[in-house]
C-alpha cells in the first residue's frame, strides 16, 4: 500500500499500532494511578512501562525518518487520549450532587420559582439578609441547569458529591 509516496511496510504498521496502544495504556495508567487501588495501579504501571520499552526500541530503529515518527506519535496521542477520555466520560456514573447556595433576601422568591420551573429538587431557609438553598441534582445535566439559574442571581455556592459509605 502506498502512503504519501511511501510503501507501508510491516515496520510502519507495527510502529503505528505500538504507539496507539502505548498512548492508550499510558493514559489508562495515569487514571489508574490516581483512581484505582494499589494492585490495579501497580499492574497497569507494569504493563505500561513494559510496552513503553518496546516502543523505545522501535523509536530508535532505522526504517522511518524522525519527521514521520514524530507525526505518528503526535497523531497516536491525539487519537489515543481522546478515545480513553471519551470512554471514561461515557462510563462515569452520575452521582447525587448537593449544591448549597446563598442569595440576597430580595431574590429568594424568584430563585425558588426558577428552581421549581426547572423541576430541581431543593429546599431553602431564610437567614436574616440571605436565603440558603440546598439543591439536589442526580445528573450532570441538572447540575448545569442549577449553575445557570444561580448565575442569574449572583448566588454564591459550593458543591459536594455523594460518597459511597
Amino acid at each position: 500500500m502506498n502512503w504519501f509516496g511511501f510503501e507501508l511496510n510491516a515496520f510502519l504498521w507495527v510502529f503505528i499500532i505500538l504507539n496507539i496502544a502505548n498512548v492508550i495504556i499510558q493514559t489508562i495508567k495515569s487514571i489508574a494511578t490516581i483512581s484505582w487501588g494499589k494492585i490495579g495501579a501497580a499492574v497497569t504501571n507494569a504493563i505500561a512501562y513494559g510496552l513503553y520499552t518496546v516502543v523505545v526500541v522501535y523509536m530508535n530503529a532505522d526504517g522511518l525518518g524522525l519527521f514521520w515518527k514524530a507525526l505518528i506519535i503526535g497523531i497516536a496521542n491525539l487519537v489515543g487520549v481522546y478515545v480513553v477520555k471519551l470512554f471514561e466520560e461515557k462510563s462515569r456514573k452520575d452521582k447525587l450532587w448537593e449544591i448549597r447556595a446563598t442569595v440576597s433576601r430580595i431574590n429568594i422568591t424568584k430563585l425558588d420559582s426558577d428552581l421549581h420551573k426547572a423541576l430541581i429538587s431543593h429546599n431553602y431557609i431564610t437567614a436574616q439578609n440571605y436565603g440558603v438553598f440546598n439543591c439536589y441534582c442526580p445528573t450532570q445535566k441538572e447540575s448545569m441547569i442549577v449553575k445557570e439559574i444561580l448565575a442569574k442571581y449572583n448566588a454564591k455556592y459550593f458543591v459536594s458529591e455523594s460518597k459511597i459509605l
